[in-house]
């Protein structure tokens, strides 16, 4: 899709639910826009628990003119916190009508051939051909590297359950009121990607600037625009801006996903992200996974009653 504006539709309501995410608080309060797990059923507090891990997985409802479309964006680190999750959520893995993955990394794409598994039909996972790249390593401090694991194998998928829909470019699916980014503009000075990520490529090592990374984008009905990211890569900033691009719409109502601002290399552009974000103006705020302590402590000092802590289980409603 090369066209500009993308023909994305408006949708009425959108609920996204955490289904797996750094952090699980189950005493956090409930808010107008954010449902919160219960903590117990009958009277009785559950036996078990929803569980936490380094990744992200987020369920995504869209309504619009009496229709509902699921889909399940990035399956967090682990085979186990998800697909656990699901079923204490009561989460119903046949209504998931496609998959999207931000990028190729394992806290984004841990679960997910468990979880194909479970849905019945194929269905299409949407992602850029980037996320099939490997190997990839991180650079430590003293110059060794580590060796990520490999989770995304296109021949594997093939035999799964699954339409891969490889992109460079903007998709659109749920009925057209989904906009998935694709490959996603650097235009900013200060965001400047992962510095220690790493490939090998013709017996080397180079940088590795995670051109896969890609968002979602939702136009919400009077409201504008809602960004949700998996590991911001590209930037944050980056990434609203393109769907402010691709969609031609200016106002943007909702942030949310990580942020990828965590450790001393990414403290250095707390402030720019924060200034650009907030000349953005957006009506939501809601840093996830990756963003770091730091830059979430930021975020509910900057935009305080447009900020959400977010946790495993939450649902946030928009309409």
């Amino acid at each position: 899709m090369n066209s500009l504006p993308v023909p994305i539709k408006p949708a009425e309501r959108v609920e996204i639910t955490t289904l797996i995410d750094n952090y699980v608080d189950l005493l956090l309060p409930p808010s107008e826009i954010v449902t919160r797990p219960p903590l117990a059923k009958g009277g009785n507090i559950l036996a078990d628990t929803l569980l936490a891990e380094h990744g992200l997985s987020l369920l995504i409802n869209i309504y619009s003119g009496g229709r509902k479309n699921t889909i399940l964006f990035d399956t967090g680190y682990t085979k186990i916190g998800v697909p656990h999750n699901m079923e204490l959520l009561g989460v119903n893995s046949e209504t998931i009508e496609a998959v999207v993955i931000s990028h190729g990394h394992m806290d984004h794409t841990g679960s997910l051939y468990p979880i194909l598994d479970k849905i019945p039909g194929r269905i299409p996972l949407v992602l850029h051909p980037g996320a099939f790249v490997y190997p990839r390593y991180t650079a430590a401090p003293d110059g060794s590297k580590r060796l990520w694991p490999r989770t995304l194998v296109r021949d594997d998928l093939k035999q799964k359950n699954v339409k891969l829909v490889e992109s460079k470019t903007p998709t659109l699916i749920a009925d057209d009121r989904i906009m998935v980014t694709g490959e996603v503009e650097r235009k900013t000075g200060f965001e400047k990607g992962m510095p220690n990520a790493l490939l090998e490529k013709d017996g080397k090592f180079v940088h590795d600037p995670i051109t896969e990374d890609q968002a979602i984008v939702v136009k919400l009905k009077d409201k504008g625009l809602v960004v949700i990211s998996g590991c911001s890569h590209a930037g944050i900033v980056n990434t609203v801006m393109f769907a402010q691009k691709t969609t031609r719409e200016e106002k943007v109502h909702a942030v949310l996903g990580g942020f990828h601002l965590s450790g001393p290399f990414f403290e250095k552009i707390h402030d720019d992200t924060i200034r650009e974000l907030k000349k953005m103006d957006p009506e939501l705020i809601v840093p996830m996974h990756c963003t770091g302590w730091k830059a979430v402590q930021r975020f509910q000092k900057e935009f305080s009653s447009r900020f959400v802590l977010n946790s495993v289980g939450s649902m946030i409603t928009l309409s």
